[in-house]
């Protein structure tokens, strides 16, 4: 697939459109077409499969998706700058040929079941902003099923977080959360120079692929309360920390030494202890 000819800059896009990044929507544009291209090609072969993407902002990685065999890309947007650049690259679609290939969402990404847009297979591949990633992972994951894959971009301490190991400085719940549900993977990073404006840290782009069984509703909110309670507290032996969950009655059932910490739990008997909830 191509881009129709003649398209403006991204600089050019940010200029007319008046779109300067702005903090309070955790916006970090990327402007090098060479890189976001190959953060698009991270989310591997796309032929047939119908992509979401979040935050697009001034459309470099909307660009980039729509030059991958795509079946379609729905772009979900709330700052409404960002809608008249992405409306502009969709009029430039349909009149290249391609009407119906670019679907543009003017909506909160936080308030929205994003399976609704698309049918399957669908993925999400988004640099998303800074200040809703975290949130935004957590709602996707208790759907996962919805999902084919997630090729996402965060704060990298947000990346290591996702994907840590049991007994790290990073394991906590988000890890425990996302590998219970995925196989995760940290699959670049980028360094803040290659941004507009540049971020005080480096990002990372994340690979989520959902496992083929997924956990019922309430199991789910069963281990959202545990491991919220399991790492509320990490200095707390899990027996002081589980205690408004079943404390040592719980921990004896699945097995667990109660003086053990969350962080030396792995992802499976996490699972153990929530299946108990």
């Amino acid at each position: 697939m191509t881009l129709p000819r003649g398209l403006p800059s991204l600089r050019e896009v940010i200029a007319e459109h008046g779109l300067d990044a702005r903090k309070s929507l955790g916006q970090h544009f990327l402007l090098d077409p060479a890189l976001i291209a190959r953060i698009a090609a991270l989310a591997g072969d796309l032929r047939g499969r119908h992509v979401v993407e979040v935050g697009p902002g001034p459309g470099g990685l909307t660009r980039a998706l729509l030059e991958t065999p795509a079946e379609t890309v729905s772009a979900v947007e709330v700052d409404e700058r960002a809608v008249l650049v992405i409306e502009a690259l969709r009029d430039a679609m349909a009149a290249d040929g391609q009407p119906d290939r670019l679907r543009l969402v003017q909506a909160d990404a936080t308030r929205l079941d994003l399976a609704t847009l698309c049918p399957a297979p669908r993925q999400i591949i988004a640099n998303l902003p800074y200040n809703v990633g975290t949130p935004l992972l957590i709602g996707w994951l208790r759907r996962a099923s919805d999902w084919e894959r997630l090729t996402l971009m965060f704060q990298l301490e947000v990346a290591e977080r996702i994907v840590a190991a049991p007994d790290s400085d990073h394991y906590g719940r988000l890890a425990v959360l996302s590998q219970w549900c995925c196989d995760t993977a940290l699959l670049t990073r980028i360094p803040p120079g290659a941004f507009s404006p540049p971020p005080k840290v480096f990002s990372a782009v994340v690979g989520l692929r959902p496992h083929a069984e997924q956990p019922p509703p309430d199991l789910f909110s069963a281990m959202e309360r545990l491991t919220a309670a399991a790492f509320g507290q990490r200095r707390k032996m899990l027996r002081g920390s589980l205690k408004s969950l079943g404390g040592e009655a719980l921990l004896d059932r699945a097995g667990i030494d109660g003086q053990r910490r969350a962080e030396t739990l792995t992802v499976a008997e996490f699972d153990r202890l929530a299946r108990l909830l």
